[in-house]
This record gives structure tokens, sequence and C-alpha cells, in this order.
């Protein structure tokens, strides 16, 4: 007898409602929710394939621990009684920073990878931390917190309002988006067209989303910067800049002025290879509309200046009095984000608080550049990491040089793996510790409804109960907790009374809360929920945006009025949120930092730089998630092949023929690849998808390995970083190519 159930999707940002069919405890369909509240139906390949993702075989049943060198099947206690005997030792000896903590994209898909990690971080007292954030998303953090002080209070693009979208190295109709949560992201944009509004593209590629546009700018890759700060430029020039309401927040729109001077049309144009008329015409497209919004993402993000590029869209939403207003780029209300708090000057963001022990990288939002983690493990000395506990991260294939950080794990003293799979990473594990399928597991997206388009909440809980044998996702990450800071043995659900306690202890004392003054103890007994997790959610929402503040509004939200939504609940459109979300020191947006002042100069050198000949970039598939879905059958075929793209004039200028493999060269190595040539992609650039290289022995990927693809990251040897951020230049780097006989 099949019966249906509800899960919110955990394989993208579009966080789309999932109705799942289930037969028994097995998962055989799933489509999407017509009735959730957010995303009305919407579904993708991924989502669509839940039930042959959830039923992988090759999905870890049970923990693995490694006895003679190689890893077996162990029990749930074996594996964190091992933990707690090599882990702790080595803290003891060589001190906290001894210790590597790595975290994957994939924990922010996961309510046990947002609510334990920083638990584990504030017990172990690491400053070695590393995140899927430098090979990704990290510039937007730091311009983020340097304009607004706050690396969260990030503004994405009203799409469902906004008349005009500029939109740069994205590709939402393959993405679903990201740092924007849109589930159908492809029909908003063309509902925008439909009532009249513009969508301008800025990417190398002629990609699904860019055919979808009223203009594409087939920039030259690694140049967003100085085309953003060239349409900065015409802005002032022809006085067109009109803050509006932001104006009275703003300080340094005289200094920007000055600092975007020199890049004008005709300066930026040759770089960009874009005609400088064009760049006027955008400008004043922009400056025109009703409402617009300039979003920029990953492909404007992992170049080297990507900082500036992220921070100059920004500037763009301020000069055209698009940012905080509707239609424009607002700042999402998460129902779990922090109580709100009176406008004024705040701590403000800082840079570089401490260094990497070995190339002196500068600490950014407490973490350093992943490119930088196989130094850190192979260079003897005080502060040595020894041990690494890597929880949903697989960077042998996502970051820089996989060969050197594969080698080096392979001679830590101990590692630690949170991963359902036996992939390239968790292979080098002595103890791997699988989460259960998605099925089993409850959800709630605390990082993503930070970006989400219109503010909502939802809630499921696991559509399947816990199989015979799993552990809880989030029982895991207490245990390792516990484990890795010398309180093995006790009760899991102490970590998460501690966090409630320790949150309500600063609540009561807080006169800005709602529940300033109260009891603590009698304010953690009214919070429901059927486990810990479920109460510091409750929690959470009782002190947020929208709760009842433990009664202090009789309407606000709690854990149990969301379970009594099943689809979820509407909290309405993004609102203008300013001054209250700045936390700079002046309590102002502070138009040209510091830092962001310090390095134009670079972008200026830009002007004069000769560009290669030929420079690569990555590209996302919809069937695709980094590294993560190359397993499932259903995603892994079709038009989601790891080949080498290649415009017909370099194809025939080279000499290379469709389908021939092509050896493609950098500054950190070499890879083979079957050429692609399609002039989808602009002459002289190249494309290869990430992701790919599932061929290291070891591994038990048995679909991923049929077909295996080749590691992009292979060809970069981590030395190219955008200063600001310490993020992975992934994108706009020079290649040759040799063809293959």
């Amino acid at each position: 007898m099949s019966r249906t159930a509800l899960r919110i999707c955990p394989l993208c940002e579009a966080t789309c409602g999932l109705s799942l069919t289930i037969d028994g405890t097995r998962v055989t369909g799933a489509r999407g929710d017509a009735d959730d509240v957010f995303s009305q139906g919407f579904i993708c390949p991924k989502g669509a394939s839940f039930g042959e993702i959830d039923a992988d075989p090759d999905r870890l049943t049970g923990p693995l621990v490694r006895r003679n060198g190689v890893l077996e099947e162990a029990s749930w206690g074996e594996a964190f009684d091992l933990i707690a005997a090599r882990l702790r030792p080595i803290v003891e000896q060589y001190g906290p920073n001894a210790v590597g903590v790595v975290l994957g994209n994939p924990n922010v898909h996961t309510m046990a990878g947002a609510l334990y990690p920083p638990v584990l971080l504030g017990a172990l007292r690491t400053r070695n931390l590393f995140t899927a954030s430098t090979l990704d998303q990290m510039p937007k953090h730091v311009s983020s917190g340097l304009l607004f002080g706050d690396p969260f209070a990030i503004p994405v693009p009203d799409l469902d309002r906004t008349d005009h979208l500029l939109l740069l190295g994205a590709n939402p109709l393959e993405s679903n988006g990201s740092l924007c949560t849109a589930p159908d992201f492809p029909g908003k944009l063309k509902a925008m067209r439909g009532r009249g509004g513009t969508l301008t593209v800025v990417d190398p590629r002629r990609t699904r989303t860019a055919k979808l546009a009223d203009r594409h700018v087939a920039i030259r890759p690694g140049t967003d910067a100085l085309l953003l700060a060239s349409i900065a430029q015409v802005l002032f020039e022809e006085k067109l800049t009109a803050p509006g309401g932001a104006e009275v927040h703003l300080e340094g729109l005289g200094e920007v002025a000055d600092a975007v001077r020199e890049f004008t049309p005709e300066a930026v144009g040759p770089v960009c290879d874009v005609d400088p008329e064009d760049i006027r015409v955008i400008a004043r497209e922009l400056a025109a509309a009703p409402t617009a919004a300039v979003y920029g993402r990953i492909g404007s993000c992992t170049v080297e200046h990507g900082t500036l590029a992220s921070w100059l869209v920004d500037v763009l939403n301020v000069l055209t009095g698009n940012l905080d207003r509707p239609g424009g780029a607002l700042f999402p209300l998460s129902a779990t984000d922090r109580t709100p708090r009176p406008a004024g000057p705040g701590k403000g963001f800082a840079l570089g608080r401490w260094h990497s022990r070995v190339g002196g990288h500068p600490e950014v939002k407490s973490e350093l550049p992943l490119a930088a983690l196989a130094e850190e493990i192979e260079t003897p000395g005080d502060e040595q990491i020894r041990a690494v506990i890597a929880s949903a991260a697989n960077p042998v294939l996502s970051a820089p040089d996989g060969d050197r950080l594969d080698r080096a794990l392979a001679g830590l003293d101990f590692m630690v793996s949170i991963d359902p799979y036996l992939n390239e990473t968790s292979l080098h594990a002595d103890v791997v510790l699988p989460p259960p399928p998605p099925s089993q597991s409850a959800h709630f997206d605390f990082a993503f409804n930070g970006f989400a388009v219109r503010n909502q909440v939802r809630y499921t809980r696991p559509a399947v109960p816990l199989a015979e044998g799993r552990m809880d996702e989030c029982e895991i990450h207490a245990r390792l907790v516990l484990a890795a800071t010398g309180m093995h043995g006790a009760d899991p659900a102490a970590v998460d009374a501690m966090v409630v306690d320790s949150t309500l202890a600063k609540a009561v004392a807080d006169p800005h809360s709602p529940v300033h003054g109260r009891n603590a103890g009698e304010l953690a007994g009214r919070l429901t929920g059927t486990n810990g997790p479920e109460r510091r959610l409750d929690l959470m929402l009782r002190l947020g945006p929208y709760g009842d503040g433990f009664g202090a509004d009789p309407d606000g939200l709690t854990l149990d009025r969301v379970l009594a939504q099943p689809h979820g609940i509407d909290l309405g459109p993004l609102q203008p949120r300013l001054p209250q979300v700045l936390r700079t020191r002046s309590g102002r947006i502070e138009l040209l930092p510091a830092p962001i002042a310090a390095d134009l100069p670079r972008l200026r050198a830009a002007l004069d730089a000769r560009p290669a000949s030929l420079v690569l970039v990555g590209r996302r598939h919809l069937r695709s998630n980094n590294s993560w879905l190359h397993n499932i059958p259903a995603l892994n075929g079709g038009s989601n092949r790891c080949t080498l793209q290649i415009h017909p004039e370099d194809a025939a200028r080279l000499g290379l023929a469709d389908g021939t493999d092509v050896r493609i060269k950098s500054d950190g190595g070499e890879v083979a690849a079957p050429v692609e040539i399609t002039d989808s992609v602009r002459e002289g650039v190249v494309s290869l998808p990430h992701g790919w290289g599932h061929s290291r022995p070891g591994s038990r990927l048995a679909v991923a390995a049929g077909r295996p693809g080749v590691n992009v990251n292979q060809l970069l040897d981590g030395s190219r970083l955008d200063p600001l951020s310490g993020t992975s230049v992934l994108n706009g780097f020079p290649v040759e190519l040799v063809p293959l006989s």
C-alpha cells in the first residue's frame, strides 16, 4: 500500500517542496508539491530522481573504521570509541590547531550540517577551518561584510517584481539559482519578460539562460569587475546616479566616483571584448528601468577580481536607487534570523584577524583558503595539521591540485569523514560516519532561507522511519562533538541542551530580546519537539523576527504552528530593511571600504594586461551538483558529459576534431578530455565542467567510475587566489591545448 509524504528537496539551493510516493519504506516516486507556498509544484530532474538518490546501492549503511590499513565495517560504538581514542591525544599533545575541519557544500543542505559544526568548532577552538566557500561565494560574503558590516547581509534580486535584471556569471536555468533561493528561477525570468521586463546576461558562453535573454554579452572571462566599474563610470559621467532612499545611509559616494573615473568604456571595452557603446547602453537602460537589480554569481566570484566584482554589483544597485527597494535588490528576513536589533553602529567586519601558518593567507570569516589545506598538512612545524575532520566534503575533486591533496591526506595521523559514500576524499579516513538517506532525515533550510526571494518558513519531518542500524545525522554530529572534545560517552542530547541553555541565557540578558528578564529555565521547559534538534528549531523560531517570543506575540511562529502547516507558511514578499541590517562601525553603508580601495590598483593594472589567447571556464548542468550526483544513473548521461567545449574557429585553428581527445595544460598540471565543438562558447574560451574525475582507486562509486570524466581542478596548483577573499580562481585562467594523436 503506497502513501505520500512531503519533503523539502535537499539537492540544490532552490529548496523545492516535494511530494514523495512511498511503498513500505522505499521512495518510488517524487513530484513537485503543488501546494508548497514557495515552489508551487516546480520540480527539476534532480528532485524527480529523489527515490533513486535515496536508494543508491553504493550508499554506506554503517560506519567504517580502518584496521591494519583497510577500511572495514564496524559498529557505531566502535567508530566513536576510535575517534575519542585517537583524536583527543592529538589535540592534547599538539594543540587545537593540529586539527583541520573541512566543511563541504552539502552541509548547508542539511539540518545537522547547520546546527552542529559551529558547536564542534567552538569546542575544538581550532583556527584551521576550510570550507567550500573559498571555492564559490566567499567574495560575496567579503563585499557584503565590508559594505554592510555583516557578511551574511546579502541582498537578492526581487525576481517577482523587478523590471530589469542584469545577470553576470550565473546560469540559473542550469543551477536553479545560488545565493538567491528561488524555486522555478526559469519561470520567474520568463514572467519578468512577459510583463515587459528586460534580461541582460553577461557570460562567455551562450548558456540556456543567455538564450532566454534580451541581450547576451559574451564577455572575456575574468573581466566582470572591469565591466561593472565601467558601467558605474558611465552612471557618474552622464549624471545618471540616483541612490534614492538609500542615500541617507551612504558614505563614500564621491570617493567611488573618483575610484572608477579611469574605467571608461573606451578603456575597458577592448579588455572585456565588449563594444564601448554597448557598455553605455547597458548603463543607461539600468538607470532608466522603473526597477532593476544586478546579480552576479560563481562566474564573477571565482576569478582574480571576484571580491571587486561582488562589491561593484551592489555599488550599481546603490547608484541606481535599487538597493533595498521592491523590485530591486532586497535583504531577506529568515524566520530563524537573529532577533532584530535597533539600527545603529555595529562591530563591523574585519579581514585577516589571523593568518595561515605556511602561506600566510589571511583569515576571512574565520576561514582559511581551501587551496591551502595541503600545505598545512604537509609542512612540518608547530601547529601542523595532523588530523582532519571532513563533513560532507570532497576537496580532492573540488579544490585545486587534488593529486597533492590526495597525497597529503594519506599522510595524516588521523581522519574522520562524515559522508554517505566512500569517495575520493573519504577513502583516506580512519573513520567514516555515513548519514542516513535523505528520506530518513528531517529538513529545515537554515542557510537558504536567508537568501530566499520571498520570506517563508517550511519544515518537514522524516518521510521514512530511520532504518535499523542507521543513526540520525544530527546524532552522528552530536556524538562527534562529544568524542572530539573529551566528553565521549555523554548523552548526545547534552549537546543540544547546552546550546539551548547558552542561547536562552544570552536572550534573557539582552535588553532587545523579547524574553529579556525572564527565567531561562522556565522558557526551556516550554520548548516543544520530539528531539534536541527540533527543540533548537523551536527556540530559534520563537526568538526570531516572526516568533511568538514565548507568548509575547500570540500569533507568532512556533514549531507547532509550522508543523500544523505542512506546505509551509508564507511570510510575504521581501521588504526594505535599511538601516536595521547595517552593522558597520559607522552604522552606514560604507561604499568604498579601505580593503576595496587598496585592491583597486590591481584592477587598474588589468586595463593594460595582455589577455591570454585561450582561457578556461567551468560550467554547470541541471542534472549535476558539484561532485554529488554522478553516481545516479538517471542523472549521469545525455548532455551531462565531461567534455571540453570549444568554438569552431578555435578548433579549426588548433586542428581539433569533434569527439577526439585533447590534452589540456595549465600552471597546475594537465588532463585529457574529449573535444565538443560548439558555437555556444565564444572564441578564445574553452569550457570543462567541475566535479568530475571519479577514477581514484579505493572509492566505491560504481556508476560514476563508469563515466569518470576528468578533474578540471587538477589544472590548478592553488596559487591563483582572489587576495581579499582567498577564493580560488577557477574561471578565466590560461590553458594550452595539445591534440592527442
